[in-house]
């Protein structure tokens, strides 16, 4: 196959679900609302569940929720019929996946569901299915074909699925006013966790500012600035408020006469600064868009740390 006819096949397959998810946005109804307040009154877990392309959607939608602050967890629909059912108990609300809503694999877990009042919230593109008739949420699916229309594998229907699911995390997320700190708590490893930590995590201390005062003389000030090597120096007001910083910028436009000067008449003033509990992400996008290397912290204007870009580097946010 030429690269011609793959990018013709890859935009047409591309186009046909983009179509598709396009029907499934406009068609949300009550239904989604309904869903999403299920899971939210849910006391226990959200259990996934599903066979085939479906279950491995199902196995994602569950990890997507689980991140977001919704206990959830997957049950493959075969184990069920083999002891697994024993995992889901009540409170909680169970979420099958199928297309067909055929899938005979699902039966004794619809059953279950029902005999112990479970509630069942169905995602399936054909509402007069087993699945679609034991559903106390149906969640329909547009009737939209297959990218593979000869041989009609899962492809628009798997993507129409986990967009569902997305959706739903996503809007349970927003009504449980879930924030980027709570999603913190879920991610703490890796280059996500890294860029949810906040300023007060990797900042450096009061111990370790570099700090004058207003009226000190400058080689008092050049003194502070060379001992604390951030290649700065904050200015405080008698108050203990940051009035100003001192960077090397600065001190090349005094050269003249640079000695004979006070702290307060080389700095600049109200410099930029950052909050301790802004997340390390914000002060690398300030950094960079700055284009600068240190960030003073401060709480309600007065310092309580120092941000290097080094210190961003080092936790992996950069």
């Amino acid at each position: 196959m030429s690269v011609f006819d793959a990018i013709a096949v890859g935009q047409r397959v591309l186009n046909a679900e983009s179509q598709a998810l396009t029907l499934l946005s406009t068609a949300l109804d009550d239904s989604f609302v309904r869903a999403v307040e299920a899971l939210f009154d849910a006391k226990g877990r959200v259990v996934c569940t599903g066979i085939g392309k479906s279950g491995h959607v199902a196995r994602k939608i569950a990890a997507t929720l689980a991140s977001t602050g919704s206990p959830a967890m997957f049950v493959h629909a075969a184990e069920a019929s083999h002891g697994d059912l024993g995992m889901i108990g009540q409170g909680d609300v169970v979420l099958a996946l199928s297309k067909s809503g055929e899938a005979r694999e699902l039966s004794d877990s619809l059953a279950y569901a029902k005999r112990f009042s479970i509630p069942l919230i169905a995602i399936t593109a054909v509402a007069d299915s087993q699945l679609g008739r034991a559903a106390d949420i149906l969640l329909l699916l547009p009737d939209a074909p297959e990218a593979t229309a000869e041989v009609n594998a899962p492809t628009t229907s798997t993507t129409l699925q986990i967009a569902l699911g997305d959706a739903l995390a996503v809007a349970l997320l927003e009504r449980r006013g879930f924030t980027a700190s709570d999603f913190r708590v879920f991610h703490p490893g890796g280059k996500l966790g890294a860029m949810l930590r906040t300023v007060g995590d990797l900042m450096h201390g009061e111990d370790e500012v570099p700090l004058t005062r207003e009226d000190a003389p400058m080689p008092e000030a050049l003194l502070v600035m060379s001992e604390k090597r951030f290649g700065a120096v904050g200015v405080v007001a008698p108050d203990g408020a940051l009035s100003g910083l001192i960077t090397d910028g600065d001190l090349r436009r005094h050269m003249d006469g640079l000695m004979s000067h006070v702290a307060s008449e080389v700095m600049t003033r109200a410099p930029l600064t950052i909050a301790p509990g802004a997340l390390a992400a914000e002060a690398l996008k300030v950094m960079n868009e700055r284009r600068i290397t240190v960030l003073f912290v401060v709480d309600q204007n007065r310092p309580v740390g120092i941000l290097h870009v080094h210190d961003l580097l080092r936790a992996g946010v950069a």
